[in-house]
């Protein structure tokens, strides 16, 4: 028969090395990721927004309202991402909350975008405004080691007994996201520059359009509840003739039949799906996953 001492010891030893991890809810997927790779098994993470749902088509349920109020941690993108009622339930929640996206220089929601749009609507009674800034940081690799890095320090700050771990872990993830940049640039580089241009369901790419150089088509603007009018969808087609664009993508959080209609009418085919606002299924269960899916398919599709 074992000692009851050692037993307790042993007890100690098993709870201090499976202490629970630290609850944290971030609002949406490719946030939740992040928080993932640089908390690892020192956090649970819940989302609020889930692989393949839009984040701009989203309502706060009282669940979710539950899940903010048990958390430790609440993380944000910010720029208008989540809408009011999301920013709100956080404030009220009393909870640590940080936006991942503070200090990133963002664009404006226009500054980028071929076809202009008025961001401000009122969807269905859901009110849901961008406002001034483009929110899609995560599309650029260079800026999401800053994102990390607010990440990182928001988990040091709500559990400072992880510092070493949090930090070693987020070094291994900028290294991952510099890897990740240079295989982007040099995909992207191998594409003419006139032949650099995709056209989308929503105007996502802005950030990703800057860093590599590449013209983003969109019917939608930043949000992706702004519905186009007929006028900019026939420019679109207009354009896509003349150009002779060839890069045409549904994406994996919106309905695809404005792009479908599209590409019927221009005789160009979709060539396929992009993660533009969530994570899906493997290997785009990641955002690096995520991220070099579409590199691939991008710079696949715009050589044609």
């Amino acid at each position: 028969m074992k000692h009851p001492k050692l037993t307790l010891i042993a007890a100690l030893l098993t709870t201090a090395a499976t202490a629970a991890p630290l609850p944290v809810v971030t609002s949406f997927s490719i946030l939740g990721d992040v928080a993932k790779q640089i908390g690892g098994e020192r956090v649970s993470i819940q989302n609020l927004v889930g692989a393949n749902q839009d984040t701009h088509a989203y309502h706060m349920t009282s669940g979710d309202i539950k899940k903010i109020r048990s958390a430790k941690l609440v993380l944000i993108n910010g720029l208008g991402l989540e809408a009011a009622d999301v920013q709100r339930a956080v404030k009220q929640s009393k909870v640590s909350y940080a936006e991942a996206a503070k200090g990133i220089q963002p664009l404006k929601a226009e500054e980028e975008g071929e076809h202009h749009h008025d961001h401000d609507h009122d969807h269905e009674g859901h009110h849901h405004d961008h406002g001034e800034f483009d929110p899609h940081v995560w599309n650029d690799p260079v800026l999401m080691s800053t994102y990390a890095q607010n990440v990182a320090e928001a988990l040091i700050k709500a559990d400072p007994e992880g510092k070493v771990y949090y930090q070693q872990r987020l070094g291994n993830y900028q290294m991952q996201l510099k890897k990740l940049h240079s295989d982007a640039q040099a995909a992207f580089n191998a594409v003419p520059a006139a032949k650099r241009k995709v056209l989308t369901g929503h105007d996502a790419f802005s950030y990703m359009g800057k860093r590599y150089h590449i013209e983003f088509i969109a019917p939608q603007g930043v949000s992706s509840e702004a519905e186009p009018s007929a006028k900019q969808v026939a420019a679109i087609i207009r354009q896509i003739k003349r150009e002779g664009i060839k890069a045409v993508f549904t994406e994996n959080i919106k309905d695809t039949r404005m792009v479908d209609r599209i590409a019927k009418e221009t005789g160009v085919n979709v060539s396929g799906k992009l993660y533009s606002d969530a994570l899906g299924n493997a290997p785009a269960d990641t955002y690096i996953g995520m991220y070099r899916h579409n590199i691939k398919a991008m710079s696949e599709a715009m050589k044609k």
